[in-house]
This record gives C-alpha cells, structure tokens and sequence, in this order.
C-alpha cells in the first residue's frame, strides 16, 4: 500500500522514463519491494490511474506473481534437493467474487429477472437500455420488470479537460436514511426472511412462476 501510494503522488506530477530514473523518488523500503517484483507487476504497477487517481488493481495480476514466486521457491528447493515433484500453477482472477458474501434467495431471483428481462427487451429489439425491476419490497410475483434507458441515468463530468458523459459514482452514505434503515434491520435479515443466506444447497426458486412460463410484452409492464 506504501509503495502504491508513493506510486500514485509520482505519476500524477512526473513522467515515468525508460532509464528509470524517477525511481530515486521512492523510499528505499518501497524502491527495493518495486525492484523484487517481476518485471510484468512493475509494468502493471505504472499503468494509467483511474478518473480518482487510484491504481487500477484489478488489473495488476497478483494470481500469476504469486505462482511465479512459488515457482522460484521451488527451483530453490529443488537445487538444494530438498523437493522433486512437480508444481503447475493455474492462475484464476476471482474479483469481486474473492470478496462477496455468498448470494441470497433474494440476490438468486434479482437477477435471475434481472437476465430474463434482458433476454426479453433483446428479442424485442429495445436496445439502449439497462434490464431493470422494480418493486423489490413486494412478493417477488409483484415485481416489475422493464428497461431504463442509459442516458437516464448519465451525467457530465469534467474529466481530463473534455465534458465526458459518464454514470455519476454513488457512494455509500453511513449517516443517510437508506443505510440507517438497513443496520437497524440488518440482524433481523441476517436469520429470519429471505434476505438470509442459502448455503451451498440448491437455491429456491421463488420466480419460477413469474418468468418462466412464457415471454410476452406484457408480462413485463
């Protein structure tokens, strides 16, 4: 994190040359961490920053660095006889996945409506828009699912010198309504209605009968 930091302060203000020389601007516990790393993470390290500032971690693959730091450990091993058998890494970028919490009945039926209604606005040729659904606090047979329309939820920003329409960022608010509202609820939905998570057995499948059946215009009003 140090070493991203002082990464992010350079390449806002300094040009990062080819002879290397705006690596004297790194502390020498964070020049010699960026000189360890394989040539690929450091390449990654320096890539374009995001409209914040921010380095782009999905995109630096720390998967393939580790396999190829086990690797190394292993040639060492093996050099001094101390392992022969065989290591094959397979690398996988796991995301968001790596970091969520398994979905709920009401996260598998979301988006199961979320994908069929997609399915739906394409077989009937309603392009630029978002599957959306709506009516979430009711009986999942109660929802409604349509399209919202993507410039309706863009805004202009100022970025890089041009007005760029972009989907304004929202975050999340701890002092606001809407997460209050959640945390004073928040146990309850942990253990006591469909929010609660299903495990790994097979999910139930509340939105059967409101979907599946048929694929009508006006099953989606």
């Amino acid at each position: 994190q140090k070493l991203i930091a002082e990464l992010n302060e350079i390449l806002a203000h300094d040009v990062v040359d080819e002879a290397g020389a705006w690596k004297s601007k790194l502390e020498p516990a964070s020049r010699e961490l960026f000189d360890f790393l394989p040539k690929t993470i450091q390449e990654q390290l320096l890539l374009e920053r995001d409209p914040h500032g921010n380095v782009q971690v999905a995109k630096i693959e720390t998967e393939k660095m580790l396999i190829a730091m086990v690797e190394t450990e292993l040639e060492k091993r093996r050099a001094a006889g101390k392992y022969s058998a065989h290591f094959r890494g397979q690398s996988h970028f796991f995301g968001y996945e790596g970091r969520c919490g398994l979905p709920t009945n009401f996260d598998s039926s979301y988006c199961y409506a979320l994908g069929y209604g997609a399915g739906a606005l394409l077989q009937f040729g309603k392009t630029g828009l978002i599957s959306s659904v709506g009516n979430l606090a009711a009986p999942v047979e109660e929802w409604t699912v349509g399209g919202t329309a993507l410039t309706a939820l863009m805004d202009v920003e100022r970025r890089h010198g041009k007005n760029k329409p972009v989907i304004k960022k929202a975050m999340v608010e701890l002092d606001a309504a809407p997460f209050k509202k959640f945390a004073s609820l928040r146990d309850e939905w942990a253990s006591k209605n469909r929010y609660i998570s299903p495990g790994s057995h097979p999910v139930q499948r509340p939105w059967k009968r409101c979907v599946e059946p048929h694929l009508d215009v006006g099953a989606w009003r």
